[in-house]
């Protein structure tokens, strides 16, 4: 294992394969195809492909067909046993050292109070504003609910905001946001922080402040949609719908008999399981 743990460690060495798995664990469990993984980075692909390979000859990713394409994502198994080994062998055992690194820490029951939720996407101008609107109206009484863009657009999108008065929400209070509201010392202590783009997932963006929660359930942008309004229309109406899915099986959680680690694997499950119904 002595070995193993030090080509794994030389591998990560190099600032773009880190950032590579850096990028591959925030996107956990997704499987990622190169070429989004290549625009991300900005990265020319014949070296993504050498990084994508030194990774998986050392054993911290793998990948898999998917139709004509190859995606690639974190082998969590792998991972988890070279930093386990790392830290176990560097803290010889001592508890004053290894307490904190206990895979018990994930199993801490969350807080009761009404949970906080932050939803964010490039634009903040229809999915994640989607999001929001949804969370607050159907289960205001348990959660505040926030959205904000990497990159905000000045207004929301006028097809977003008519699918929801279409749909009997309040969009007075809708507004689009700059991540960078939500990151001060002033700002609200997240339980749970959704991406629903891939774009603002593959970011690399500060860690949140308390450790929320997190998920992505990242969604095509209907604001790229073409064709006539109509056609349009209901590419936002079936953005609308997906996100609707995945926020009622999570308000449906049971939060009082889950702890953290079981809620984060139930986010990654909703998220999962809309994308193969999709």
């Amino acid at each position: 294992m002595e070995s193993e743990t030090a080509s794994r460690l030389t591998a990560l060495g190099h600032p773009d394969r880190l950032s590579l798995f850096r990028l591959l664990m925030r996107r956990y469990p997704d499987r990622v195809p190169a070429t989004e993984l290549a625009v991300a980075l900005g990265l020319k692909p014949n070296t993504l492909s050498n990084h994508l390979n030194t990774l998986m000859q050392v054993g911290l990713i793998a990948r898999e067909r998917s139709g004509t394409s190859l995606r690639y994502f974190i082998d969590l198994e792998a991972t988890r046993a070279t930093f386990d080994y790392l830290l176990g062998d560097c803290c010889r055992g001592r508890p004053d050292i290894c307490t904190f690194l206990s895979p018990a820490t994930g199993a801490t029951p969350m807080p009761d109070h009404k949970f906080k939720a932050l939803f964010i996407c490039t634009g903040n101008s229809a999915r994640s504003i989607f999001a929001e609107t949804l969370l607050r109206d159907i289960a205001g009484d348990r959660f505040e609910a926030y959205s904000a863009g990497t990159r905000p657009q000045s207004e929301l999108n006028p097809f977003a905001v008519e699918v929801l008065k279409q749909k009997g929400h309040d969009t007075t209070p809708l507004r689009a946001k700059n991540v960078s509201e939500f990151q001060g010392p002033d700002a609200p202590q997240f339980d749970f922080v959704f991406t629903v783009c891939d774009r603002a997932a593959n970011e690399n963006c500060p860690a949140w402040q308390g450790q929320p929660i997190s998920g992505h359930w990242g969604l095509p942008d209907p604001v790229k949609a073409e064709g006539t309004p109509a056609e349009r229309s209901l590419v936002f109406q079936q953005t609308y719908g997906a996100l609707r899915n995945r926020i009622t099986a999570f308000t449906a959680l049971p939060f009082a008999s889950l702890d953290r680690l079981s809620l984060q694997h139930a986010v990654d499950d909703i998220g999962q399981q809309a994308d193969a119904t999709a």
